[in-house]
């Protein structure tokens, strides 16, 4: 049956207006101490503010409080999400954990994996990974082939991960692995998700530098490594259905288009009070194609919200999310006024170093999570055109 696009307009409650304030309150003190500063991205991999996030109750919001939850809202998150990314905050070690690995756990994990987990993850102890991309397979994770097979209380891995972000330092991975040939019928057949302890020996973490000179990304390497039984997670040949739900919480957030954002941000700076008609007329148009984004982004986490699992809306978020953030640095580089014209004096480089930040991520940003060629795909099954 042919699927419709289901955007409603959400508006933000007053309790998340309120939080708003509490959460900027708390990032504008940790940059007067001097705990992080200003830059782009997520930040630096920082323990310290994850224990500190935590204690706020900032991480696990919507999960049950028996699992160390706060039974918040999901639009409440998307506020503490969005003044994250907005402040360039170092949420780099519970970010992954927090947005889709916990859920995951909490929806297909066994009773006594949720209980030992999911409070370590809240309280910002846990860092997550994803194993989904393989050498071989590219974006077609449904391509896997690194395999678990089943031994006496629990499973054998051996294969590899590939393009897995801050893997090097995570505790545990969330791996979709091939446990069964696939079907004539399915192609999705015969894949299973498993929770994997990453100091487990028979693994491997091999460091790729991106780009920016940074460590971001890494290849894992698994060589019989032991996995109990109790560390699978969901049905065993089923994990394709999974893992679409997961890639649901993971596409449509305000991370899927505000990347690139503070380059935008320089160029508005940049621009002064009063720059001329065509960079006024540049800038607005950005702004109003942020705009469209955000609130298309939150109706999603409105439907997350109502308990509805709307991995076609999410997919659209994040296709027209990310080809905008992609192209953005260079529309700002085309509009940004030279020095001596209206351009305030820019001697601290702030607006360089945001464009040459942006730029050189720019690539990455419609690959990771699914390409736009695999989103449109999931588009086009939705709408029933394939």
């Amino acid at each position: 049956m042919p699927y419709n696009f289901h955007f409603d307009p959400v508006e933000l409650p007053p309790e998340a207006q309120e939080l708003r304030r509490e959460v900027r309150a708390f990032l504008e003190a940790e940059i007067a101490a001097g705990n992080f500063g200003a830059g782009s991205g997520k930040g630096p991999f920082n323990k310290d503010f994850a224990r500190k996030v935590g204690e706020r109750g900032w991480i696990g919001m919507t999960w049950p409080k028996k699992y160390g939850g706060h039974e918040r809202s999901h639009l409440e998150r998307y506020v503490v999400i969005e003044e994250m990314l907005a402040y360039h905050a170092p949420t780099r070690s519970y970010s992954t954990a927090d947005r889709q690995s916990g859920p995951m756990i909490l929806r297909y994990g066994k009773e006594s994996v949720k209980q030992a987990i999911l409070p370590r993850i809240a309280s910002g102890e846990l860092c997550f990974c994803i194993g989904l991309s393989e050498p071989n397979s590219g974006s077609d994770v449904f391509a896997a082939s690194t395999r678990a097979t089943k031994t006496d209380g629990g499973w054998l891995v051996n294969g590899r991960k590939i393009w897995t972000s801050n893997a090097h330092n995570s505790d545990y991975m969330i791996a979709l692995l091939r446990t069964s040939p696939p079907t004539k019928e399915n192609r999705r057949h015969g894949l299973t998700q498993f929770l994997i302890a990453l100091k487990t020996p028979g693994i491997t973490t091999r460091p790729i530098i991106n780009l920016t000179g940074a460590h971001d990304f890494n290849e894992v390497v698994f060589d019989d490594a032991f996995v109990p039984d109790e560390h699978l997670i969901g049905e065993v040949d089923m994990a394709w259905k999974q893992a679409s739900d997961e890639l649901a919480y993971e596409r449509s957030g305000p991370d899927r288009w505000l990347e690139t954002f503070s380059a935008l941000v320089e160029l508005v700076r940049r621009a002064g009070p009063e720059p001329d008609e065509r960079l006024a007329e540049g800038i607005g148009r950005e702004v109003a194609h942020l705009a469209t984004l955000r609130r298309m982004s939150l109706s999603v986490a409105g439907m997350l919200q109502a308990g509805k699992t709307p991995a076609v809306e999410a997919a659209a978020v994040k296709d027209l999310g990310t080809n905008w953030e992609q192209a953005l640095p260079d529309k700002v580089r085309l509009l940004a006024p030279q020095e001596g014209d209206s351009a305030p004096p820019s001697n601290d480089d702030r607006f360089e170093e945001a464009l040459r930040y942006t730029t050189l991520i720019a690539p990455k940003l419609t690959i990771q999570g699914g390409t736009r060629e695999v989103l449109r795909g999931i588009i086009a099954r939705g709408l029933g055109l394939r």
